[in-house]
Order: C-alpha cells, then sequence, then structure tokens
C-alpha cells in the first residue's frame, strides 16, 4: 500500500484511501440539486454525462433539500452499473446515535435505491460521542449496508480525538470546505491528515458564491493563467484543488456544459510557476485559523 500510495502522490488523479480502495481525485457535488422541480431534467442528465465520462464519485447527504438530492441521484444511477459508482451520502449528527443512525442509513438507501453505500460520513460533530457513532458506523458496514466511513467537518483537534478512539483508524476522509481563497487547512489540519494517510474531500472548491467568488474570479493571478492555457477563472480555480496531494474535489455541477469544463480540468496540469504565482496572491496560511464551514 505505502508503495501505491506513493505512486497515487505522484499521479494526483488518483488517491487511495486507508483501507486500500481506489479512487478518483474528481467527484459531482449534490448541494442545492434536487431542489428546483424546473432543474430536474437538466440535472440528471447532468449526473449521468458525468458517469458517462469517468467521474464514478457522487457525494450527497441526507440533509440536502432534506433528502431530495438523494431522490435525484438515484433516478439519475437508476440504469448504472452501480458497482462503477463510489456513492456518499451523510448523516445528521442529530442521527448519528444508536437510536437513529441505522434508521438514517435505511432511509438513505431507499431514497438513493441502492444497497449500500461506498462511504457514510459524520456531517459534522454533534452530542452523540465519537465512539457511539463509529461502532454503529461498524456495524453497519458488518452487515453491508455501508463499505466504509469518514467525517466531514473536523478541525485537527477533532481528527486527534478520532483517531484515539477504537474505531479511529478506520475513518477513511475528513470532508471539509478548502478552495483558494480558504487555505486554512493547510496550516495543520491537512498535514496531519496526510501523515496519517487520511485524504481530504474538498467541497466548495469553486468557492460559493458572493463577493470572494467574484473576488477570485477577477484575481489578477487567476486571469493570468486562465489566458496562458486559454481556460476559464473557474477552470483555474478548481485546477488549482486538483494540483493538491491526497486531496478530491467534489464540484457542483447542474449544467452539462459546466460538467464537461470541470472534467477538462483532470487534463490541466498547474507548473509550479503558475503555483506560486497563486501562492503570491492567495498564500498559505502562517497561524492555525478556524474552520471555514461556508
Amino acid at each position: 500500500v505505502s508503495w501505491a500510495r506513493e505512486m497515487c502522490i505522484r499521479d494526483r488523479k488518483n488517491i487511495i484511501l486507508p483501507d486500500g480502495t481506489f479512487v478518483n481525485n474528481l467527484g459531482i457535488g449534490t448541494w442545492y440539486m434536487g431542489d428546483n422541480p424546473n432543474k430536474k431534467t437538466e440535472e440528471i442528465e447532468c449526473i449521468r454525462y458525468a458517469l458517462d465520462n469517468g467521474i464514478k464519485i457522487i457525494d450527497t447527504a441526507e440533509m440536502y433539500g432534506s433528502g431530495n438530492s438523494e431522490r435525484l441521484i438515484g433516478e439519475a444511477i437508476k440504469n448504472h452499473d452501480r458497482s462503477s459508482i463510489f456513492l456518499i451520502s451523510k448523516v445528521l449528527p442529530s442521527n448519528a446515535g444508536r437510536n437513529r443512525i441505522f434508521q438514517a442509513c435505511e432511509n438513505s438507501l431507499k431514497r438513493l435505491g441502492t444497497d449500500y453505500l461506498d462511504l457514510y460520513l459524520l456531517h459534522w460533530r454533534g452530542m452523540y460521542p465519537f465512539e457511539e457513532t463509529f461502532e454503529c458506523m461498524e456495524e453497519l458496514k458488518k452487515v453491508g449496508k455501508i463499505r466504509r466511513w469518514g467525517v466531514s467537518n473536523m478541525d485537527i483537534e477533532d481528527m486527534i480525538e478520532i483517531q484515539s478512539t477504537p474505531y479511529g483508524k478506520e475513518c477513511q476522509v475528513n470532508q471539509v470546505l478548502y478552495h483558494l481563497g480558504s487555505r486554512g487547512i493547510e496550516y495543520s489540519l491537512k498535514p496531519f491528515m496526510d501523515s496519517k494517510g487520511i485524504p481530504t474531500i474538498a467541497y466548495c472548491p469553486l468557492a460559493q458564491g458572493g463577493r470572494l467568488k467574484e473576488k477570485l474570479l477577477k484575481s489578477i493571478s487567476v486571469k493570468k493563467i486562465a489566458e496562458k492555457y486559454g481556460i476559464t477563472p473557474i477552470q483555474t480555480l478548481l485546477s488549482f484543488v486538483l494540483s493538491q496531494e491526497n486531496m478530491i474535489a467534489i464540484p457542483k455541477a447542474s449544467y452539462v456544459e459546466h460538467m464537461k469544463q470541470n472534467i477538462e480540468c483532470l487534463n490541466i496540469h498547474l507548473d509550479d510557476e503558475d503555483l506560486m504565482l497563486l501562492n503570491k496572491e492567495y498564500p498559505k496560511p502562517t497561524k492555525k485559523l478556524p474552520l471555514d464551514i461556508e
């Protein structure tokens, strides 16, 4: 596994999970997908296009649209080979105790129209002890409802604590917000996870809407790199995230054209000069920062 991990680090298109499973470094984020009935056809077409063009990872959660995202995905993957899809969903902290997690998982499976999840995440830390949630996750693994589990929105203190729990070494990923304008995890969280061989899943790798995203898209360095490669500023932002070691990006795309542009980024390789330019305008953190969640 250590040899394979080294090869993945050099490749970056392939990521290896702690249990030895290989996954690609680009997936589909589905936050807000399934919320608008008028966009349903286009969103389903978008997911199917991605699956038909080599994308395997689909990320969702029971929270997204109160299950609407899972239902949309269930419809989109209905006629696809399930074994070729790496399906991720998340359990709400309020459902992560022994009294609710098994039913919550069953509900997600039903909405998705599948017998199992490839990865089940604790969405963020709640009132239930890690030990209780992870013990239940292991039971879900034993009965085949999930293949593996991980966490989301956990900072370094949480990850250190998780590693010390009885089942902590079974944690496969931590999904956190990360993009060029939000690099706080690079100070201590990501280095710790990398040292344990735990990949980071970056949500909102293109930044969410609003002023920050507008600022990034108008950035001098981003524009310069976009012009250099004949790509869009959005593709530059995604290429930056895809250039990080041990990281999976899950951008959302509701339109096929956007999905095409995302997939094209797998063939864009930022060089050291590009990264230096981006680092100059958006430097790495020099101190511990609070974990961004939006």
